[in-house]
């Protein structure tokens, strides 16, 4: 339950930007030019390491190191989300910018510290589940947060509206002030300095660091891009808006739901590297699917009878294998944490656990085009190959939870 209420007090500030704010300033007749700047505000999000380490190195007056940094960032956010609706767009922008950024600073402090938390609270052996339950919880608060602002259409206003989603934090709230404080062996970083320093210090002195980052870099770097792509595909296959939506965002979403929670039970029997292993081979053939699917005759009776349930099967079962690799994924990487450093170790292998999918999903558009969706799709498939040879030497079929948290 700890674990589902942070996961949605997570999720729920990162979409009142990225959505919500936009359907506010499309309603308002902004300039579209505009509109797309926003975008940009996410930036606390990727730079987050940058201030990681002082929650490592200092701890709030008041209920620990974790639980006080998460209770500032959540109060941060109830003020200044409250706030941003309470500008008029056509007459005070700045001021919706200026409180905008606020909302991401806050959110991306709330990520930092709940992502120690999460670390620190749970057994090596609970935190895959515990991940699992949290991922499937992020995606519900999205959906809470881009369903409140739909009270427009029953003539709320929207300054009740981001006030409405003020008070939706209270839920992260509470449950920080009914947890525990996570209890760690070794003592955490006396000094600024410490803080900064020891954490790369401690990572890049163990003989596996390097191939670790690039294990990070490249896992999930073939369903990155395969995924990059659906939208155009499903539309250049034939297929109308419509049945996008239904296949995509119905069936592929349960299967996400499902292979993320799913995922995670998974790994309690049988443990993080096989996990990998298995989950990141399901990534592979889940998408070399994509290609088989092209290379059928679309003009065939079979095709146009089943061409539905075949999308539907092949979509839902790509989602199903990325919630898999996504639950393994975030595990391995919190469980490559030093506990006393986990907020700045952790902020930063997400960070760069975004890298890949940016430039590389940037090119998918040329690859599709010169390749075609065929070779496309194979390549993507292809591509996964690199990082699961990685873990012939990072996280070998037999490595037990606790060798992965010693390191090899």
């Amino acid at each position: 339950m700890v674990m589902f209420f942070f996961g949605f007090s997570s999720g729920f500030p990162f979409y009142i930007i990225k959505d919500v704010l936009k359907l506010w300033m499309t309603e308002s007749n902004m300039d579209l030019t505009t509109i797309g700047l926003f975008s940009a505000l996410s930036l606390p999000y990727t730079l987050k390491f940058v201030w990681s380490p002082l929650m490592d190195g200092y701890v709030p007056g008041f209920l620990g190191r974790r639980r006080g940094w998460i209770i500032i960032a959540q109060s941060g956010l109830m003020i200044s989300i409250a706030l941003m609706g309470q500008f008029d767009p056509s007459r005070s922008l700045f001021g919706i910018v200026f409180m905008a950024l606020c909302v991401n600073f806050f959110g991306a402090s709330q990520d930092i510290s709940l992502d120690a938390f999460r670390r620190e609270y749970l057994t090596s052996d609970e935190l895959g589940f515990g991940t699992g339950v949290w991922m499937n919880a992020w995606r519900l608060g999205m959906y809470v947060s881009v369903g409140i602002s739909l009270l427009t259409e029953v003539n709320i206003s929207w300054s009740t509206i981001y006030i409405i989603l003020s008070l939706m934090m209270g839920i992260g709230m509470l449950t920080t002030l009914s947890v525990a404080e996570p209890i760690i062996e070794d003592a955490p970083p006396v000094s600024l300095k410490e803080a900064v320093l020891e954490p790369f210090i401690e990572f890049f002195q163990r003989h596996s660091a390097v191939l670790v980052l690039l294990f990070i870099l490249l896992y999930k770097i073939g369903d990155n891009m395969a995924g990059a792509m659906t939208i155009p595909f499903i539309l250049k296959m034939g297929f109308s808006k419509t049945e996008y939506f239904v296949i995509v965002k119905g069936i592929g979403m349960f299967g996400l739901f499902g292979g993320v929670i799913l995922g995670g039970g998974i790994m309690i029997r049988l443990g993080i590297a096989r996990s990998l292993w298995v989950f990141g081979i399901l990534q592979a053939v889940s998408t070399a699917l994509f290609a088989i699917m092209v290379m059928l005759d679309h003009h065939s009776l079979t095709w146009l009878a089943y061409r539905q349930v075949l999308l539907g099967c092949i979509v839902g079962f790509e989602f199903f294998a990325t919630g898999l690799g996504q639950a393994a994924y975030a595990t391995y990487m919190a469980i490559q944490t030093d506990k006393r450093f986990t907020a700045t170790q952790y902020a930063l292998l997400t960070s760069l656990m975004a890298v890949p999918g940016v430039f590389a999903a940037a090119a998918t558009g040329f690859m599709a085009k010169y390749l075609g969706w065929d070779l496309f799709y194979l390549l993507c498939a292809v591509a996964a190959i690199p990082g699961l040879l990685l873990l012939f030497k990072i996280a070998p079929w037999n490595a037990s939870n606790q060798d992965l948290e010693k390191g090899f």
